[in-house]
């Protein structure tokens, strides 16, 4: 009964407001994700480690960047939705306007958000141009094939089964695990690039 209360709720937000409700979803589940990332990033450390303490600054940035491409996402959708409808004359699925959406997806949009994530990052992060180079280099393709061993299979089942409105709070749910994934490696990045840095001014 709530949770159908809730979707009531969200789909007449959507209806009213999409962006805003996209945005304001998107983010939330992007800081979740993130809230989670630094708590198992404790819970997994040995006993005798120092654990880190909560940093909601870093969760604010994945929140910032969530609501950002939330709306970006929805258009994007509606696009797909437009360029290769599903259903055929006859009323079946077309598996063919699956497998473009999906592809289009993946090679179109895919590499986009993670140029604008790790950009980003670098830039809420206070990074220079050189740090943030740096990043793309490091991060950018194992990432990328990471997201394609992954996404393929979750996009086919909410381009399949999931109304429009729906589809960036689905891509968002999964996404909370996507986002521990992004959270981790972009932290394990930084600490990285601070420990150069750290470096450089001790010889310097």
């Amino acid at each position: 009964m709530a949770a159908l209360t809730i979707a009531r709720a969200y789909q007449t937000s959507f209806d009213t407001r999409p962006h805003t409700t996209l945005a304001v979803t998107g983010g939330c589940f992007n800081a979740l994700g993130d809230v989670v990332a630094q708590c198992s990033h404790n819970i997994l450390k040995k006993p005798h480690d120092e654990r880190s303490p909560f940093d909601p600054i870093r969760t604010l940035r994945f929140f910032v960047f969530g609501a950002t491409i939330s709306p970006l996402l929805g258009r994007w959708n509606g696009f797909l939705e437009r360029q290769f409808p599903l259903r055929a004359l006859n009323g079946k699925v077309s598996l063919r306007a699956l497998s473009k959406r999906v592809a289009a997806d993946q090679i179109v949009m895919a590499p986009i958000g993670l140029i604008a994530f790790i950009g980003s990052m670098g830039v809420l992060e206070g990074r220079t141009r050189k740090q943030i180079a740096q990043k793309y280099s490091d991060l950018f393709m194992p990432t990328m094939v990471t997201n394609w061993s992954v996404w393929p299979a979750i996009q086919c089942i909410n381009y399949r089964f999931m109304p429009l409105s729906y589809r960036v709070p689905f891509q968002s749910t999964c996404g909370v695990f996507w986002t521990l994934y992004l959270s981790t490696v972009n932290s394990r990045e930084d600490r990285k690039q601070d420990r150069d840095t750290a470096m450089r001014r001790t010889l310097g």
